[in-house]
């Protein structure tokens, strides 16, 4: 039997629950982004993700204007423009830093992630979300500071997140063969890319759903199922 010596783990649908992101953090993200970007265009790292956005989409000249309605949509289209969850990223972390909303968390999964790291397993987290935005989640999440168990962060920088190259990137930076690896999530095509890569997988279904008669992947309801 294949020892797993590391986790990597999803967010959305996986750790927390789909509708926080969707109903709480989008929405906040969208309400404050005009603002945002009216009064922190100067600075450097906005300045840069600014230009990402434009190189994303193929403008050659953009007003401020045009970067917010762009980004709008592209909000409402949930877009996995690694621009866009940067930005939304700063705009998340005064919300989180004025205590406006504390990140969901299922019950389980906090000592479950206590558990396997105490157990000598190194955690990572590899989401669509920017890094930072990861951090804060993990910061503020409402079973209080868990960034302390994970040992690295991976957004859509490393590549997307249905190519098997983007895992084979991961493994070679956290030092681990993909044998020794389980990725975590409620995304199949995710799962098969980290499959085709030669991690472990374990297909998280949190919600009632119809499944394949012959799944994939694994299939656990929440955490406490997972055994590594």
């Amino acid at each position: 039997m294949i020892e797993i010596r590391a986790i990597v783990t999803d967010i959305e649908g996986t750790t927390s629950s789909i509708s926080f992101v969707r109903d709480v953090l989008f929405p906040y993200a969208r309400k404050r982004l005009p603002a945002f970007i009216e009064t922190h265009g100067e600075q450097p790292d906005v300045q840069h993700w600014l230009h990402e956005t434009a190189r994303e989409a193929g403008l050659v000249e953009a007003s401020r204007q045009d970067f917010i309605e762009l980004l709008l949509q592209w909000i409402d289209q949930d877009r996995k423009s690694t621009a866009l969850k940067a930005l939304q990223g700063m705009i998340w972390k005064d919300g989180y830093a004025a205590s406006d909303y504390r990140a969901h968390i299922y019950p389980e999964v906090a000592a479950r992630l206590r558990d396997w790291r105490a157990d000598g397993l190194r955690l990572y987290v590899y989401s669509s979300g920017s890094v930072p935005a990861q951090q804060l989640f993990f910061r503020y999440s409402e079973a209080g500071d868990l960034t302390p168990l994970f040992a690295g962060y991976f957004d859509t920088e490393t590549g997307p997140k249905r190519e098997a190259e983007s895992y084979r990137l991961i493994a070679e930076a956290i030092g681990e063969q993909p044998a020794h690896i389980l990725f975590l999530s409620d995304i199949v095509e995710e799962l098969d890319a980290a499959q085709a890569a030669g991690f472990h997988t374990g297909w998280l279904v949190r919600e009632p759903q119809a499944l394949p008669g012959s799944p994939r992947h694994p299939v656990y309801r929440d955490f406490d199922a997972i055994t590594p």
